[in-house]
């Protein structure tokens, strides 16, 4: 990969330019043109290594709640983890080697939606999801620098 590609993968993880004109922006910092910037990128998603480029709010700060859950789904029953994993109120979703094979997580407008939005869920699919409440937020910072 072009040490230019290789800036760019770096440069939009932290300081992606909030303007009019964003790629373009990004293009003429690194010598490269913004159909350039844009082709690469498109490439990327297509291929499955980028899997959005887009803004993650702190959701805490915004006044919501978050929760991770968890629960064991039979084999038949794994076609469940895409459809809850597509929910809008879903951030991340992962099968495990586990007897709870399948974790989520979940930002809600308060800690009194969680009860109701878990008890819909196990009676529409007929399952048991426990549920992990933050105690306390660690930030984790994940940014993967590419180099040569």
């Amino acid at each position: 990969m072009d040490k230019a590609y290789q800036d760019l993968l770096n440069l939009i993880q932290e300081e992606f330019p909030l303007e009019e004109k964003p790629f373009e922006s990004l293009a003429k910092r690194l010598g490269l043109t913004e159909e350039e910037v844009l082709n690469f990128l498109k490439e990327l998603k297509e291929k499955g290594v980028l899997r959005h480029i887009g803004a993650s709010p702190d959701s805490l700060r915004l006044g919501h709640f978050t929760c991770l859950c968890a629960c064991s789904l039979s084999e038949e029953k794994l076609k469940i983890a895409e459809e809850i994993a597509k929910a809008q109120e879903v951030t991340h979703a992962y099968l495990r080697e586990h007897f709870l094979n399948f974790w989520f997580t979940l930002v809600l407008p308060s800690p009194n939606h969680l009860e109701p939005y878990l008890k819909a869920l196990e009676a529409k699919y007929q399952i048991e999801i426990k549920a992990f409440p933050a105690i306390k937020k660690f930030k984790v910072k994940a940014v993967f620098t590419l180099e040569s």
